[in-house]
């Protein structure tokens, strides 16, 4: 039986990275200057973080559409394998705006595979629940298929709602569906990390009161020069670990000279944020 040992670092903690970027990778590039690049250009990207940067990941996270084959090889085998099936809706350049599962991609998980991702869009608009049955479907067809579950929910204000508490919405989305027990939930890091240390940590315990089961964080929001220090104090307060793209190799995209950039920037990243996770964090056996 699979266990997230299979994702996990020695310590029982998750340092892991994600590169299951699509549309938003293109507009990444768009946003550095070099137009949008076609398809050859974003699966080099892919196969470059995975080659300098996979060796020092906990797990490694790709998607099926941008050259999954290369990018899956490329992961050694000492860093588990986590598959992105989500179906995306999202215009050119903009936000994700609602999932669902990849039906094509659960139908034929490849061998090797570990673990299984979905990002969901957590509103409380009319399909709040049927986005509760989308996560209990997934992480009932990881467990029939003997992987296991990675659930990403993303909170975004509804149509017409007022006051909206970002952080309230974390926390609430946390209480409805960390209780599904998906093997791994993957929460927005509290205050997007723009708290001090006092601040951070008490919204990070806020949050870990929220959850059930473990949990890591993600960096989509967060500075990235403030990514390690919101790590830090999620993991003093409860969390496992982080599962992030963004703040690993956002300042990378488009360069000339990619793999000598992720050698000296994100892979130092990578590896500090180890080091922090090792020290601070709660194995998962324990949450």
């Amino acid at each position: 039986m699979t266990t997230l040992d299979a994702i996990a670092r020695p310590s029982g903690a998750f340092a892991m990275v994600a590169m299951d970027q699509r549309e938003s990778l293109r507009h990444m590039f768009d946003l550095a200057g070099h137009g949008r690049p076609a398809d050859d250009v974003l699966i080099d990207f892919k196969l470059a973080v995975a080659e300098e940067l996979g060796p020092y990941a906990s797990g490694f996270l790709a998607d099926r559409q941008y050259g999954f084959d290369r990018v899956s090889a490329a992961v050694p085998d000492s860093t588990g394998l986590i598959l992105a099936v989500d179906a995306l809706d999202q215009a050119d350049g903009g936000p994700v705006e609602d999932t669902d599962l990849d039906e094509a991609a659960v139908a034929a998980i490849p061998a090797g595979v570990d673990a299984l991702k979905l990002l969901l869009i957590w509103r409380r608009d009319e399909r709040r629940q049927a986005r509760v049955a989308l996560a209990e479907r997934f992480i009932r067809v990881a467990r029939e298929n003997g992987v296991l579950s990675v659930l990403e929910p993303v909170v975004r204000q509804a149509p017409g709602e007022t006051g909206f508490d970002a952080d309230a919405a974390i926390r609430e989305a946390a209480r409805e569906l960390s209780t599904l027990r998906p093997d791994l939930y993957k929460a927005q890091v509290p205050l997007a990390g723009t708290g001090d240390e006092k601040q951070q940590r008490e919204a990070s315990a806020l949050l870990n009161a929220a959850m059930t089961g473990p949990w890591v964080v993600l960096s989509q929001g967060v500075d990235r020069d403030r990514f390690a220090d919101a790590v830090r104090a999620a993991c003093l307060e409860g969390a496992s670990g982080f599962l992030a793209g963004r703040a690993l190799w956002s300042d990378v995209v488009g360069s000339d000279t990619v793999r000598e950039d992720l050698r000296a920037r994100s892979v130092e990243r990578l590896t500090i944020l180890g080091d922090i996770v090792d020290e601070t964090a709660r194995p998962w056996e324990e949450a």
